[in-house]
């Protein structure tokens, strides 16, 4: 087995400058492999309301913008869309109706979801040609992205399955065990345990394989996250942490240890860790403020031979 130089990040959640960045890292780190391991969508729509004079007010989180000029208006569409959110220019006559139909933001939203992700995978169509792109979605995303990103032979999305990269063998998955927030690939432990079981039983040499698994293993020092109460706030005093990666991940590791752990999900655990014999890593996540995080690994005659946390 040759040398091969992977990319990871994760969690980008809808950052168009995070995953423009993304982009440019093939050629800055001189990698071979692109991998995001899943949470590509973004959290919130962002109405911007078309008023009949043609001035635009958005209220950005408490903040009222007053839009007066095109040059303000692509100003604040492409900041928003750099931090994640879904720009939504909408007429004033039409706004009241619309933000209380659930079902028509809803659809927005999804649209939205939908039609920013095929805008990157047009990027990879004309600036990674010939790469090797790795795309999984993870659990904050919607099952209707899985047809998007099963529409172009430039990226490989690998969910439940081994696909052969530069001759090691990767298996991924972007479901995760329950969260407070019941995001659409939260499922029990015991199935998370089965479905990543039944893919490590595929592989030819287990312990020369990448789990491209979102969920981080259980109390790995990859996983830790502020405690919150039953109303999902912090727990105070102060910042409590707890554990919350997952039991059957771990247990997967343990039993089959590949060569390396990829995952995310917990954007406040950026770490690297071994657990037995294979490097577990989680880059982190700061994409609210369009900062890239992400590792570059070099594997090669079965082993890791370097590894770099890395920060755009």
């Amino acid at each position: 087995m040759g040398n091969v130089k992977i990319f990871f990040a994760t969690d980008l959640h809808g950052s168009e400058k995070c995953f423009k960045k993304f982009i440019n890292a093939s050629k800055v780190y001189k990698a071979d492999v692109m991998i995001i391991g899943g949470d590509l969508t973004g959290k919130a729509l962002i109405p911007f309301v078309v008023k009949r004079d043609g001035s635009i007010t958005v209220d950005y989180f408490g903040q009222k913008l007053f839009i007066n000029s095109e040059g303000q208006e692509h100003k604040h569409i492409n900041e928003a869309s750099d931090y994640g959110y879904y720009p939504y220019k909408i007429s004033e006559e039409a706004y009241n109706d619309f933000m209380h139909d659930e079902r028509a933001i809803s659809v927005a939203f999804l649209n939205m979801m939908k039609e920013r992700l095929k805008g990157w995978i047009k990027l990879v169509e004309s600036e990674l040609r010939g790469m090797t792109v790795i795309i999984n979605a993870g659990n904050d995303d919607p099952f209707e992205l899985d047809s998007v990103l099963d529409s172009s032979p430039a990226i490989i999305h690998p969910e439940g399955r081994v696909i052969e990269v530069n001759g090691y063998e990767v298996i991924s998955t972007g479901y995760t065990n329950m969260t407070p927030w019941h995001a659409p690939r939260d499922i029990p432990e015991e199935a998370l345990r089965d479905k990543i079981d039944f893919m490590a039983s595929n592989l030819r040499n287990p312990k020369k394989s990448i789990f491209n698994i979102h969920p981080p293993p259980f109390n790995s020092g990859l996983d830790m996250a502020p405690k919150i109460d039953k109303q999902l706030r912090p727990v105070a005093p102060g910042m409590q942490m707890e554990a919350v990666g997952s039991k059957a991940v771990r247990e997967m590791i343990e039993k089959y240890q590949p060569l390396l752990g990829l995952h995310g999900h917990v954007h406040e655990s950026r770490a690297a860790k071994m657990i037995n014999s294979t490097l577990a890593i989680n880059p982190g996540s700061d994409y609210q403020y369009g900062i890239l995080r992400g590792a570059l690994v070099e594997i090669g005659n079965g082993k890791v031979i370097n590894y770099m946390l890395t920060t755009w």
